[in-house]
């Protein structure tokens, strides 16, 4: 039997709970590990999510009982409160494993207090607080609150926000259940399972909070239509980065609000705005109540656009600002990412959803329900539009952004009715292409390589000197270690499809056939994502004679390896799953394709260890990013990939293979044949030629140098690191220093700004270009200039309210403007009677045909962004 130390850890421990089945009041208490004085570090370092990216510490816990630390799913709180303490007890008396445990844990103390800020080769390293906001955080296999792509960025960013000392604090969810478990009937239907997670037993702890009384648990609340909802915070530490989670479950609260915080993504309408008004709203009371003052908010995906209200809301109670006063100061601050390329991805709730859960919050607000609504929508005198998440948090954020340079150019197009008379170049929302936190994606064995050849600093500094030094890593070494992870990501999937095979009820023959699929030595694709339509899971089967000739080469066999869940509601996508089952368990595909089940974090880590080549077919341009490409890369891998998302930047000739021509098609159906059969050539003609063609020391030279070449471009140019980086360049900085404008002198700038808006809004409809002239001459030669003057009326406004350009590039055979620039034309003088003249030229550098307009937008030195109003003019 464990020992245990006692004590009572509820959210209210004196409260009494009555169960329905019960006819008397319990009261409740938790349970911790008990562990030897000298083995005490154990319990600091599990209670911190460092443990699960740094590999020594991984090993240290796994060396402790292999067994367990796999069954519990690398848990180290479960696994030590599971463990006998007379194991314990022999374990303080091992030195080796106490030199062990020492190493670990001065290392763990080191990264906590290093105050080394690193500088991004700027002049000087963030002196602000930045909080981060996601829905969801994938962070460690014993934490599942994250379903896919978008929360495994989350927990990325916290990473390397943490590894750069950048001063951070994370905000979300702590879900009961988290996202689904997925398994197959013998059909190959994806069937969905709901445990809950055992809060208790995971590297969180309830966070405390200093009152009159003392210590107490940390608690705020939220109204939902009139209902006081109670959540509790959680807090995981991400090496230095506190992260906290809000959570509804707790006895004071009603049934059906308790179970706010049940699912990821979980429930309908109602139950999702729940959850966001409660991660917004209530992210924000959480900062508050533990004196936590950001200088930066940062919005992952708009489920969080919430959190801009009640910031407006406490900057009016607390330093008597207007609305409109309070609006530009959080405007200056606020940053937003989005994530999603298609419309039907962003939340849209209906306006009587709306009126039940704020009408009371508006009045507060003292602004009327339709602005409030406004905000929200895209149209904002459209009283029957829904009420979109992302809308408002564009409206109000002072920085947008896609997550590469495609997703911002789609980004731009999809949003473009918020910025109707604007070139689609210049709508606001600009592109920080994704990375990933390499050191929770290699392999230990590529650890070792990039600590013997590249040197510490590999972890830490994304700079592309430090990546060139992959050349002298020596072909054998390389190709070893990739061998090495091949044959361990085989002998996993042949474990874990024995496991799915013995769940299904499957027949002994089946069940111990589990165990001959797949050939260590053979060329290895994957094919592991959301199994969204758009992403095509089962594109590859498209031509199913040519796909087994392929795979079933006598002398270079081909196979691959499949995992990924369907929304439960996506039957679309749960058909491509069963299509797969069906393919795999044909004789001709029963050695050469394998689908894992329950796909997370620690099947992406073997797939993308050990994969030689990954797939990558969605319909372009429906990937955001995607990351788990740039996951392969970082291992050696290869990808294979339609010119889409992240790949689009990550593309060059010899590092991998582009599947077509950046084409887009309106005929789906023939898509697929397109770019099916694109699929096969490329296999057939280049991958699996390169990977079979053997040289010296029976080395594939060709793939080798590929795989170097990968390392070398896209380590560091899709690393968490780079993009943080990004962010704290374009940003974080020029946000903190917008803010600290407006809210300096009791929030002067704000309420200038404020005043300057509303100005510029009631008067903008005047503002006309009277009068354009320019060189008389319609030829010039290369290495002249155009001379432009324009006549402008202002009426109520200034010249130094307004921006006023030469809009110019060439013109192609259908008058359609391209390569556009602009030219910043000067102020001359007034003319009288608010007519306005401005000068400027224009370098003919090059010939060709070209056509110019003057275009106006307003203008303050305070404004983040001349764009943000959505005033234009032309002429």
């Amino acid at each position: 039997m464990p020992y245990f130390d006692v004590r009572r850890s509820m959210f209210n421990v004196n409260s009494l709970i009555t169960y329905p089945y019960m006819k008397k009041h319990i009261h409740t208490f938790s349970v911790i590990p008990k562990v030897p004085e000298k083995l005490s570090a154990l319990t600091q370092i599990a209670n911190n999510l460092w443990f699960s990216w740094n590999l020594e510490a991984v090993e240290l816990f796994s060396r402790i009982d292999h067994v367990a630390w796999e069954e519990t799913g690398h848990n180290p709180i479960r696994m030590l409160g599971q463990i006998e303490y007379k194991k314990l007890l022999a374990l303080a008396e091992d030195k080796k494993f106490l030199m062990a445990l020492d190493r670990v844990n001065r290392k763990f103390q080191q990264y906590l207090q290093s105050d080394r800020a690193y500088s991004f080769r700027m002049e000087k390293p963030l002196d602000f607080k930045v909080a981060y906001f996601s829905a969801e955080y994938g962070l460690a296999d014993c934490l599942p609150i994250y379903s896919g792509g978008l929360g495994i960025l989350s927990g990325d960013h916290l990473k390397s926000a943490s590894d750069l000392n950048i001063p951070f604090v994370g905000i979300g969810l702590m879900y009961q259940e988290g996202y689904f478990r997925q398994y197959l009937n013998q059909d190959g239907w994806q069937q969905e399972l709901y445990p809950e997670n055992d809060l208790y037993n995971m590297p969180v702890n309830i966070e405390k909070a200093k009152t009159e009384k003392g210590d107490e648990y940390l608690g705020i609340e939220v109204d939902f239509f009139g209902n006081r909802v109670l959540a509790k915070v959680w807090k995981a530490m991400v090496g230095r980065v506190p992260l906290y989670l809000l959570d509804t479950n707790t006895v004071e609260n009603p049934e059906e609000f308790r179970d706010t915080t049940a699912q990821l993504y979980g429930g309908e309408f109602e139950m999702r705005l729940r959850q966001e008004i409660l991660l917004g709203i209530g992210g924000i009371r959480v900062l508050r109540r533990l004196g936590i003052e950001p200088e930066v908010y940062h919005m992952n995906e708009g489920h969080s656009a919430f959190a801009t209200l009640e910031r407006i809301k406490n900057l009016m109670r607390e330093n008597g600002l207007s609305f409109h006063d309070a609006k530009q100061a959080v405007i200056s601050n606020n940053i937003f990412t989005t994530h999603t390329p298609v419309p039907a991805g962003n939340d849209r709730f209906a306006p009587d959803l709306m009126s039940k859960y704020f009408s009371k919050y508006v009045q507060e607000l003292g602004i009327s329900f339709r602005e409030f609504m406004g905000m929200g929508r895209e149209n904002p005198w459209d009283d029957n539009e829904p009420f979109c998440m992302t809308v408002l948090a564009m409206r109000l954020s002072g920085r947008s952004n896609g997550v590469s340079r495609l997703h911002a150019e789609v980004s731009r197009k999809m949003w473009r009715a918020l910025w109707p008379d604007f070139v689609q170049e210049d709508i606001p929302i600009s592109g920080i292409t994704n990375g990933v936190h390499i050191p929770s994606w290699v392999s230990k064995e590529m650890v070792e390589i990039f600590e013997r050849y590249l040197g510490p600093k590999w972890t830490e500094d994304p700079d592309p000197k430090i990546w060139k030094k992959v050349e002298n890593v020596p072909d054998t070494e390389l190709w070893a270690v990739h061998q090495r992870r091949r044959e361990r990501l085989v002998a996993f999937s042949r474990q874990r499809l024995h496991e799915q095979l013995i769940r299904r009820g499957s027949n002994k023959s089946e069940i111990q056939f589990a165990y001959e699929v797949l050939n260590p030595e053979a060329l290895t694709i994957g094919f592991a994502r959301r199994f969204a339509t758009y992403k095509r899971g089962a594109l590859v089967f498209k031509d199913e004679k040519r796909l087994s000739d392929i795979l079933n080469n006598s002398t270079r066999p081909v196979q691959i390896i499949f995992a990924g869940k369907a929304h439960p509601k996506d039957q679309y996508g749960k058909e491509f799953i069963k299509q797969i089952i069906h393919f795999s368990k044909k004789p001709n595909f029963r050695h050469r394709v394998v689908f894992i089940e329950d796909y997370d974090i620690n099947i992406a880590r073997y797939l993308v260890q050990g994969v030689d080549l990954w797939l990558n077919n969605p319909r372009r341009p429906l990937e955001a990013c995607g990351t788990s490409g740039m996951k392969v890369a970082a291992n050696g891998g290869l990808n294979m990939s339609v010119l889409d998302g992240w790949w689009c930047e990550g593309y060059k000739e010899n590092i991998g293979w582009a599947i077509g021509h950046e084409e887009e098609f309106k005929d789906l159906e023939y898509q697929d044949a397109v770019e099916s059969q694109a699929i096969y050539d490329l296999l057939e003609k280049e991958v699996v030629s390169k990977f079979y063609d053997r040289g010296v020391e029976n080395l594939p030279v060709k793939w080798i140098s590929m795989m170097k070449g990968t390392l070398k471009s896209h380590c560091p140019a899709f690393s968490s690191h780079r993009m943080l980086e990004d962010y704290v360049q374009s940003a974080y900085f020029p946000a903190s220093e917008n803010w600290r404008k407006l809210s300096g002198e009791n929030f002067k700038g704000a309420r200038e700004m404020a005043r300057w808006m509303e100005k510029t809004m009631n008067n903008w409809s005047k503002v006309e270009i009277k009068d354009v002239k320019f060189s008389e001459t319609v030829e010039l030669k290369v290495g002249t200039q155009l001379d432009v003057a324009v006549n402008i009326y202002l009426g109520a406004l200034q010249p130094a309210d307004i921006t006023l350009d030469v809009y110019y590039g060439e013109m192609d055979d259908k008058e359609n403007l391209y390569n556009r620039e602009m030219v910043r034309l000067e102020y001359q003088k007034d003319i009288g009677n608010g007519h306005h003249l401005f000068h400027g030229v224009v370098s003919c550098r090059e010939s060709g045909k070209f056509v110019f307009g003057a275009r106006v937008v307003p203008y303050h030195a305070l404004l983040p962004n001349p764009y943000l109003p959505g005033l234009v003019f032309w002429g």
